[in-house]
C-alpha cells in the first residue's frame, strides 16, 4: 500500500481508506489485502496445490467469471481489470 501525504480523492478505480489520518491506496485488483494471510498470497497457495494444467484451468475460469459479470455488479472497470489480471497470469503460465 502507498501512503498519501494529502487527503485527496483518488481518480483511479482503487479504494482509499483513512488510517490514522493518512490516506492509503488499496489496490483491489493486483494486491487485495483480503487474499493475504500471514504473509502467504492465496494465489501462490492455490498454484502450489495444483498441477500446471489444473492451475491454468483455474486462471481461465476466473478470467471468464469476471468477464461474465463485469456489467452486473456496479464496478465494471474493476471486474475487467481483474479478468485482465487472470488472463495475464494465464499467458505467463503458458509462455
Amino acid at each position: 500500500m502507498l501512503e498519501k501525504e494529502s487527503m485527496q480523492s483518488s481518480d483511479t478505480d482503487g479504494y482509499q481508506y483513512e488510517l490514522f489520518g493518512d490516506m492509503m491506496d488499496v489496490d483491489v485488483v493486483n494486491n487485495p489485502s483480503h487474499y493475504n494471510a500471514k504473509g502467504v498470497e492465496a494465489i501462490v497457495a492455490i498454484e502450489a496445490s495444483m498441477s500446471d494444467e489444473e492451475f491454468r484451468g483455474y486462471l481461465k475460469g476466473n478470467c471468464m467469471k469476471y468477464m461474465w459479470r463485469y456489467n452486473y455488479k456496479g464496478k465494471p472497470v474493476e471486474d475487467l481489470k481483474k479478468a485482465q489480471w487472470y488472463l495475464n497470469k494465464l499467458i505467463a503460465s503458458v509462455e
